[in-house]
């Protein structure tokens, strides 16, 4: 799968709030199952009206991981 369907599916995570989505590591290797990779991303954050909790981040980060999930099958590596 194009690393663009990640970054497109963070990116609509929440559009009021994300800000732009980067692709800053891709890897293939020990510890990744074969035929897969692990693609590490960039997310900024822009708020327009007020400066965020960490609460809200978090839920930022949730909203994120579930949107890639539902829309690429991938899963966070933890």
């Amino acid at each position: 799968m194009p690393a663009d369907k990640l970054v497109r599916a963070a990116a609509g995570a929440d559009k009021a709030l994300i800000d732009g989505v980067r692709v800053f590591d891709e890897y293939r290797g020990a510890g990744v199952p074969v035929g897969s990779r692990s693609i590490a991303i960039e997310v900024t954050l822009q708020p327009r009206t007020a400066t965020l909790t960490d609460e809200q981040i978090e839920a930022v980060g949730r909203k994120i991981v579930a949107a890639v999930e539902k829309h690429t099958g991938g899963t966070l590596r933890g």
